[in-house]
Order: structure tokens, then sequence, then C-alpha cells
């Protein structure tokens, strides 16, 4: 990455960054699905350059249940309507993250090795959890209210017959069946694969993990991920 790379970079995330700011899909006071869904489909109208795989990254997320679905069953939103808002907080913290983060990366040797656009930062965040879209169905138990009467509780639990390849690589898979390109962009598709860290990987893969964290799309990802998820209460 060159310093007019870097430079277009930076314009270009302070772009999306605006859309975010404009719209305030999620503030301290809650969040709101519709202006969650303008958002992302401003950003991604925004910074996404093939028009045609624009338009099937969001009809995929409207066929697939990613506005309903949760993040997880029992941790960050375990709601309804969880797992796009996580996703979405996830690429406000990387795109926020962007200048500090590329200021050092661009003072290391690996610098000349990537090249980085707002595009995949943001298609790398909205889409690390694609996965999850889809995956869980609301199921039944009994417990007791404070007055000890037994009532129907619902929770999330994963759907019967899913098949999944594991948490990064599923997604990675989903992305590229969506976005058909990305199969060349190999830096997003170890930030997808890898942005659980240490906690998703073989023994196998563990041997060479630390080839990974030479991408520093890997890192950003991570950690729009980790703050996403263990600074806010969604």
């Amino acid at each position: 990455m060159n310093k007019e790379e870097f430079e277009k970079l930076l314009c270009d995330v302070n772009d999306l960054i605006s859309i975010y700011d404009n719209n305030s899909p999620i503030t301290n006071d809650g969040f709101d699905i519709e202006k969650i869904k303008l958002t992302i489909k401003q950003m991604a109208e925004k910074c996404i350059e093939n028009k045609e795989e624009c338009a099937a990254f969001l009809q995929w997320m409207e066929q697939h249940e990613y506005y309903t679905s949760p993040a997880s069953t029992r941790f960050h939103g375990n709601f309804e309507g969880g797992l796009c808002v996580h996703s979405l907080q996830v690429a406000y913290q990387a795109l926020k993250f962007t200048g500090a983060f590329f200021i050092d990366f661009m003072k290391t040797v690996h610098a000349e090795k990537y090249t980085f656009k707002a595009e995949d930062i943001f298609v790398s965040a909205i889409a690390h959890d694609f996965c999850k879209a889809g995956f869980y169905q609301t199921s039944f138990r009994n417990t007791k209210d404070i007055f000890g009467n037994w009532k129907k509780t619902p929770y999330f639990t994963v759907k019967d017959g899913n098949r999944n390849l594991g948490h990064g690589n599923e997604s990675v898979l989903l992305l590229l069946e969506t976005m058909p390109s990305y199969l060349k962009k190999r830096h997003v598709i170890e930030a997808v694969s890898r942005h659980m860290g240490f906690s998703d990987v073989t023994d196998t893969e563990m041997m060479n993990y630390s080839n990974f964290l030479e991408n520093p799309l890997v890192l950003l990802l991570q950690m729009a991920d980790q703050t996403a998820s263990g600074w806010y209460n969604y």
C-alpha cells in the first residue's frame, strides 16, 4: 500500500463512517432494525465497486434471515435481530479503528505486500458471521416466574440438521457464493476465516496461525469483533 492508496482508504472510510453517524442505527438507548438495513444498504452501495455483486450481497441478507437471526444463543446478540446489530457494530468499530491501525501498519516491512480498500473492511465485517443467518430456532423450556408459577420461556437453539464447515470458514463459503470475485481477495478471506482468533482453529491450523497475523485485516477484524461484543450490550 502506497501513500496515495492509504489516503484514499482513509477518505473512503470516513465516508462510510459519516453514513453510519447520520443514520444513528445503534445508540446507547437501543437500535432500529430498519435504520440498520438502510445503513448497511447505503454503505454497501457507496463502497462495493461491483454493482451486481453488491445487489446480490444485499439480497442474500434479505433472503437468509440476516436481519432477524440472533448472533448467539447465550452471549452477545442473543435476541431477534442480534446478528445484524452485532455485525454493523463490528463494521463501525473496524472503520473507526482503521486510521490509527493502518498508520502503524504503514511503518512495517509488510506494508508493501497489502493493499486494502474500505470495501474490504466493510464486507469482511458485515459477512464475518454469515454462517449464523438462519442457523437458530426458537425453543421453549419450563421456568417459574417470581410467584412460583410455571411458564413457557422461549430461548434459541441450533436448528436440527445444520451442516457447518466451521465458524469462519462457513461464513467465507457463503460470502463467496454471494460475491465470487472475492475468491481473489485472499486478505478478506483470511480475515473472515480467522476472525475468532485462536479459539476457532484446529491443532493443524494452529501450526501456521502466526502467519495470518501478518495480514492486518485479520487483526483489525478480530479487534472490532471483540470490542463490539465486549463493550456493548448487544
